[in-house]
Parts: structure tokens; sequence; C-alpha cells
């Protein structure tokens, strides 16, 4: 049973995790619109690079990324407190039973790793050259979600046995 609850509680924190994210970008919009415009017109990436032809300056450009990036943290945090929720509803369920009640939750975490996966490291990081920055460059931040989510859904998707008879 321990397992099942720290599997629901896993996908319940990283829910949380994204719903202070979604929360402090909404109340603070300002600050991450900065690194979305920076990272966007490729302002800090190294003097004279041949990729500055990709850099885009339009304001609405920047605010339409920005939201999409909320509106899909906002998504997976939803379909990650959903499915805890389901895997906690299931957590005496049998195991056939229980393994299907994961599917909101694998959902949820694999929607966030490609957050992390394509609008960060993939379009950030590489198309706009955000590691070219000093100051506007979010890879480590990236790669160490990316890492917390696979690690989670690597947990998640294990598969669950019987539960042991109680005594």
């Amino acid at each position: 049973m321990i397992i099942r609850l720290a599997k629901a509680v896993l996908a319940a924190a990283l829910g949380f995790f994204l719903l202070i994210v979604v929360f402090n970008n909404l109340t603070d919009y300002g600050s991450n619109y900065g690194f979305v415009f920076h990272v966007l017109a490729m302002d800090t990436s190294f003097p004279g690079n041949q990729l500055m032809w990709r850099s885009i300056h339009s304001e609405p450009v920047y605010h339409a990324f920005y939201v999409s990036i909320i509106l899909w943290e906002a998504t997976a945090c939803t379909l990650l407190f959903a499915g805890a929720w389901k895997l906690w509803a299931a957590r005496a369920a049998a195991a056939a039973t229980y393994n299907r009640a994961k599917s909101l939750a694998v959902l949820g975490l694999t929607l966030n790793l490609l957050q992390w996966l394509v609008a960060f490291l993939t379009v950030g990081g590489e198309w706009f050259v955000m590691w070219q920055s000093k100051t506007w460059n979010g890879q480590d931040a990236a790669a160490r979600m990316f890492m917390v989510a696979g690690i989670i859904l690597l947990f998640v998707n294990s598969r669950d046995e019987e539960l042991a008879p109680a005594a």
C-alpha cells in the first residue's frame, strides 16, 4: 500500500509545484514575461552569432508564447491533480484496476515532460540559443524539472501487483 500512496503523493506534489508556478506567472506576470521576451528577442546571445535571423521582435508574439506556457503548465497541473486523485481513490483496488487508474497522472507527467523538453530545452535552448545567455538561460532549471518529472513518471508507471492480504 505504501508504494501506491507514494505514487499518488508524488503526482500531487508535482501538481502542487505547477500550481505555484501558474499562480506566480499570473500574479507576477512581468517577471517571467521578461524571460520570454529576452529569449525570443535573443538580445543576450553571443554578439554577431549567425542565428540572429531567428529572433522575434513582436510583443504580441511574446505574450502568445508566454500565455501558451502558462496554459500548458495549468493543463499539466490539472491532469496531475486529477491523476493523483484517481490513484488515491484506487489505492485499495485490485492491481489491474489500480494500473488503469494511472492514465491521467501519466498524461499529466508526459505533458509536463514535453514542456520542459520541447518548449524550454529545444525551442528556447536550441532554436533561440538560450544557452548563450549568461542572464536568461533556463536550461539548468528545465533539465532539473525534466529529470524530476521523468523519475516520477517512471515510478508511477511501474507495474503494481496485488496488495498483500491484511493480517
